[in-house]
């Protein structure tokens, strides 16, 4: 084995790509970072004008559950590098960290500019090269890399590879899913990329669309069956919008509405509009219409049942249904609301699918690929909002370095 260094090659600048950057130049070894955008870290800036929700202070053991098919491999990255390393690691950069009310973590100013900026020039200092405006097109099986960049075509050899491409969604922020094809080309077994955290489409009626497109629907309880057949509730609130609806609680249950849509072609959500009330007392409430009183003055004198609520029942339950009490109070407490499709994969706040875990190695190495490691979301994991999604990629940045370097240190360098 050689001492001289390896000459890495880490492919996307998010924040997988970045911290294995980090990481490998830490361990000696020269890095070149490559990014098709005219500057690394577009996404994480984009999420930062939310306040940068970094990761999550839940108990480590439901932190790991949190990605549900994957627990368990997502789960040894995490042993490695957790949500504690991560907020020791943004002090580092001299970014201390605060916990919400909702007990998602945060910088203390709320802000993804200051973490980013020093976090980039701490890379340039240590003496990670960066080449922006470089799309990577090929690879072959002797890891040369061909890049498309303003000036033509480039090429690229590296003694080892890091791929963090990001994942199919916000294209324009530079994570097109392009690079799925170009994978399969060389053997790499990726599953189609799907859209996590997302919206739903719905057939709302013209009046609903136009009056009440963008209005919240909060305090409700949403209900949803799993892939074993099994009910689950989450209350929280979303947000109708003119196609559908969207919001915390729609995202919160994307993967299992989507899975619905993948196994059986349709899916139904199940709201409980009045989560803090039994139908018997809504029944109770009702009463009876005062002279002279429309439906619709009623539902609101005595539910509250009014405006986009009362847009919602109408569009998803029947006339008859309205305007019987018993009936009424039965469905407001289980609506059903269909639900056509997904948002485009555009749209998405992140994706599901990319890069089959089953192969890779224990430290994300490809095992068609000697040399060729993967991290971040282009990997087949997802997870919802709440700083899962960021703490995983560091994680598994974090595991893909550990595997270069070991894989350097047993393989002879050219």
């Amino acid at each position: 084995m050689s001492a001289t260094p390896g000459r890495v090659a880490v492919i996307g600048g998010g924040p997988a790509g970045l911290f294995a950057a980090e990481r490998i130049r830490a361990a000696g070894h020269e890095v070149d970072l490559f990014e098709r955008m005219g500057s690394v870290g577009r996404k994480f800036l984009m999420a930062g004008k939310g306040g940068l929700n970094l990761t999550h202070s839940e108990p480590k053991a439901a932190f790991v559950q949190r990605y549900r098919e994957q627990a368990t491999p997502v789960g040894e990255w995490l042993h490695d590098f957790d949500a504690d390393d991560l907020r020791a690691w943004a002090r580092g950069l001299d970014i201390e960290t605060v916990i919400g009310s909702s007990g998602r973590v945060f910088p203390a100013d709320f802000k993804a500019a200051p973490l980013m900026r020093g976090w980039v020039r701490r890379l340039r200092a240590q003496g990670v090269r960066f080449h922006v405006h470089h799309r990577w097109t090929a690879l072959d099986s002797e890891r040369r890399l061909q890049f498309e960049t303003v000036s033509g075509h480039v090429s690229f050899a590296a003694d080892a590879v890091v791929f963090a491409l990001g994942g199919g969604s916000w294209a324009k922020l530079g994570s097109d899913g392009q690079w799925v094809d170009a994978l399969r080309h060389v053997g790499v077994r990726v599953r189609d990329l799907e859209p996590s955290n997302c919206g739903f489409e719905c057939d709302w009626s013209p009046q609903l669309r136009e009056r009440f497109a963008g209005a919240p629907i909060k305090s409700v309880c949403a209900r949803w069956q799993e892939v074993d057949g099994q009910w689950h509730t989450r209350q929280g609130e979303f947000v109708l919008t003119e196609n559908g609806v969207e919001g915390s609680l729609i995202y919160a249950l994307s993967a299992p509405l989507r899975d619905q849509f993948n196994r059986n072609g349709v899916a139904e959500l199940r709201l409980d509009l009045f989560p803090s009330q039994t139908r018997e007392q809504l029944r109770q409430r009702l009463g009876s219409p005062r002279r002279g009183e429309t439906r619709s003055k009623q539902l609101a004198r005595c539910l509250g049942l009014k405006d986009a609520r009362l847009a919602l029942v109408r569009d998803c339950a029947n006339k008859a249904t309205i305007n019987d009490d018993d009936m009424l109070c039965q469905s407001v407490k289980s609506l059903a609301v269909p639900l056509l499709r997904t948002r485009p994969i555009d749209e998405a706040i992140s994706t599901a699918g990319g890069v089959r875990l089953d192969a890779l190695d224990n430290q994300l190495m490809c095992r068609q690929l000697p040399g060729v490691f993967f991290a971040g979301e282009m990997l087949d994991w997802e997870a919802p909002t709440g700083g899962y999604l960021l703490t995983a990629c560091f994680a598994s940045g974090a595991r893909a370095a550990e595997g270069v370097v070991a894989w350097l240190q047993n393989t002879p360098y050219t």
